[in-house]
């Protein structure tokens, strides 16, 4: 007969047992789950309405409505008379397109950087940390909105500039686990083989931090959707006639006491994608902890 290795030694490695610790998540689950849906509503949810985005309904005695199943305006209309359920959506898309790709660059910058000055340590790993540092100093905020006064309103130019400063955390946060990374023994082993730097920080420097990276890049996209918001409630964010959960918010706030489903619905939609993101960002962290293996 056969012996049948018992399930707790067959070992799924650390992805495997980030995967089954997250499954018994269940906020995880959910706002998985709740993230899924609202993505899925940005994709399909504009054309699920009988209004197009820029469309304005002149049927109506005055332009904005309430929330009306009887003319199809499921989410009401703006002070426009355009239906508010097909503009959050699009909203939310960009919103989630602005934060996804703002995200990537300041992770591709950050992790490129932090590993570099990590694993070389030394005075590189002192210069490369003073820039750092000096980027810290300057006004975050104030940047962006140069450039994009300089530069234009563009959504291209929005998640650069967003991701181009951006990084500076998830550099750190690279370095650090690069710092302790570099004097394990598969490390040393690399260099006793005479691998160049550039393919020991690719090959085993990089992959053992992305369970960090995956983590905090999940609690970035809130930030840079928050910032978005922002920017867009200033006005310096996406303008006509893309829109953006931000910029719904900010008109909404205009018209608050007369509409307040103007405000309402896009701030909802707003906090539900926050939470979920929170959330998972929550669950992958204890997920991916390589002190929960066993």
């Amino acid at each position: 007969m056969v012996e049948v290795a018992p399930a707790d030694a067959r070992r799924q490695g650390l992805w495997g047992d980030a995967w089954q610790r997250l499954k018994r998540s269940r906020a995880a689950i959910v706002a998985a789950s709740l993230l899924l849906l609202v993505c899925a509503l940005a994709l399909v949810g504009p054309w699920l309405s009988p209004y197009t985005v820029e469309q304005v309904d002149w049927t109506q005695a005055t332009l904005a409505t309430p929330p009306s199943l009887a003319h199809g305006h499921w989410f009401g209309t703006d002070a426009n008379g355009r239906d508010l359920f097909a503009r959050v959506w699009v909203g939310a898309r960009v919103s989630l397109l602005v934060a996804l790709l703002a995200t990537i660059v300041s992770v591709v910058i950050g992790v490129a950087w932090g590993a570099t000055a990590g694993y070389l340590g030394g005075r590189v790993d002192g210069w490369m940390m003073r820039f750092v540092d000096v980027l810290y100093a300057l006004p975050y905020m104030f940047f962006v909105i140069i450039l994009t006064v300089v530069f234009g309103r563009s959504l291209v130019l929005i998640f650069l500039a967003i991701g181009a400063v951006g990084w500076l955390t998830m550099a750190r946060i690279v370095r650090g686990q690069a710092l302790a990374l570099r004097s394990r023994e598969f490390v040393e082993a690399a260099i006793a083989l005479g691998l160049p730097p550039a393919t020991i920080i690719a090959r085993h420097i990089v992959p053992n931090v992305l369970g960090t990276v995956i983590v905090y890049a999940t609690l970035t996209v809130p930030q840079v959707i928050l910032f978005e918001s922002f920017l867009s409630f200033l006005g310096l964010g996406v303008q006509e006639p893309l829109t953006s959960l931000g910029r719904l918010v900010a008109e909404g706030a205009l018209e608050m006491e007369s509409s307040p489903w103007l405000l309402l619905v896009p701030s909802t939609v707003l906090a539900i994608v926050l939470l979920c993101l929170n959330f998972l960002g929550d669950g992958l962290r204890d997920a991916l902890d390589p002190r929960q293996r066993r």
